[in-house]
């Protein structure tokens, strides 16, 4: 039981890393790349529903994403680092802090999202709670 347990902490571990590898690609996509035409209708989406579609809303909303960007970066780093301390020091605490901080996150940005209708960003959420919780969970 004890060679099972360790072969399915480490894989859960790599996949937490893999999840945080995607947030701090996704983080340095956004912060750089937030006027390529990959977030073209992401952004008729956001201008659309705002009610404002002009170039200086397109601009903003440009700046609004790049700065996220940045933001997420940030947040995949401190992940790297929790899930660092937690396989490290096999400290569960880790773990549910990950889960409290995803927990406070995920209903806001789904209400957030639902108060414009952009179930794009609910999805999302959802994903990433299905992919993420259930292995901090285990560990």
């Amino acid at each position: 039981m004890g060679f099972t347990f360790e072969v399915n902490r480490r894989l859960l571990i790599r996949w937490t890393y893999l999840v945080t590898f995607g947030h701090l690609a996704s983080g340095i996509f956004m912060a750089w790349g937030s006027n390529a035409t990959a977030f073209d209708q992401y952004h008729q989406i956001i201008l659309t529903q705002s009610g404002n579609a002009s170039a200086a809303a397109l601009v903003l909303q440009q700046w609004w994403l790049s700065l996220f960007g940045a933001t997420l970066q940030n947040l995949a780093i401190l992940m790297f680092i929790l899930i660092y301390v937690g396989n490290k020091y096999r400290d569960a605490s880790v773990w549910l802090w990950m889960i409290i901080g995803l927990i406070i996150w995920a209903p806001q940005d789904i209400i957030l999202s639902l108060q414009i209708n952009l179930w794009l960003h609910v999805w999302v959420d959802v994903i990433a709670l299905i992919l993420f919780i259930p292995a901090l969970i285990s560990l």
